[in-house]
């Protein structure tokens, strides 16, 4: 037992099966979110701010991203990339054709090598999921379904705008088409409790997924969220919690899930609180430590 890993790394999946390390590279696709355009809501999740997350993007064309990012790349530390359209809805308010485009616009260079599109279940349909499996044959493809929770009284209270029955259907989808499905939980959200949490990894143990993303809730200045906090109505977890609640979520999931994050990574000119979360390597470090020291590892209870 002794030798037996904790959990499965993305990195360490990512270099066995491309056989070196690979990275990836964080493109705005200029989109929105149903839940923000008055299709089902306005403002966005509550948690979510003026860019979604992905403050740190600019807002240039597509190509122009990725050549940026290569002219500025001076490291040898890989060779090998995967285009992430990671902020707001990836697959949502532009035709088949219009999407197309965009993603045909991102793979512009030999060394990429995986497409990954974050994206909400109520924005999945056959159409668009046969134009991610029509680049499968050049590329590596997988689908990020933004869950947060399978607790469908916690969806409306953060204005997710969908009902978590949709996730199975966009799972089952997707699952047609052999696209590797990640599922997006997060641990914190207002009125949320332990059980809550084991619902919702009960919840994704019943789907056939790839992997899985891990987030705490941190609070950006501007949003719902930050007026809730303001207010003491919402209060946020303790690193002592989170590490609880992550020991639990990977001793429990399925096995063989590809584990793509433990931990967020707030902006932090504009993260309000807790603190914590912009200590990285104290969550990675912490987690290991936690199950090194009682011998434990992902799915020994699944």
């Amino acid at each position: 037992m002794e030798n037996k890993k904790t959990y499965n790394h993305l990195n360490e999946y990512l270099k066995n099966k491309f056989g070196e390390r690979t990275l990836k590279i964080c493109v705005d696709g200029n989109f929105t979110c149903p839940n923000r355009d008055k299709t089902c809501g306005t403002g966005g999740c509550i948690f979510c701010g003026e860019k979604g997350s992905g403050e740190h993007l600019q807002n240039i064309s597509i190509p122009e991203q990725i050549h940026n990012f290569f002219s500025s790349y001076r490291s040898e530390r890989a060779n090998k990339f995967i285009i992430y359209f990671q902020n707001f809805t990836n697959t949502y308010g532009y035709s088949i054709n219009q999407l197309k485009e965009k993603y045909d616009s991102s793979l512009i260079d030999k060394r990429i090598v995986g497409l990954q599109i974050a994206t909400r279940p109520d924005c999945i349909t056959e159409e668009i999921v046969k134009l991610l499996h029509s680049y499968k044959n050049n590329v590596n493809v997988c689908v990020e379904l933004g869950l947060q929770t399978s607790n469908d009284e916690t969806a409306k209270l953060i204005n997710r705008g969908y009902l978590s029955e949709e996730f199975t259907k966009a799972v089952l989808l997707l699952n047609k088409y052999d696209i590797d499905v990640i599922a997006h939980i997060m641990i914190g959200l207002p009125n949320e409790t332990k059980d809550d949490l084991l619902n919702t990894i009960d919840f994704i143990n019943k789907h056939n997924l790839h992997g899985i993303k891990i987030h705490s809730t941190y609070i950006i200045s501007g949003t719902k969220l930050h007026k809730l906090y303001n207010q003491g109505q919402y209060l946020p977890i303790s690193f002592e919690y989170y590490m609880d609640c992550l020991e639990y979520v990977i001793t429990h999931i399925n096995p063989e899930l590809i584990i793509h994050r433990i931990t967020g990574d707030p902006p932090k000119d504009l993260l309000v609180a807790p603190n914590w979360t912009t200590h990285k390597k104290r969550v990675l470090n912490g987690i290991e430590k936690i199950l090194k020291e009682k011998n434990l590892y992902q799915g020994i209870y699944y």
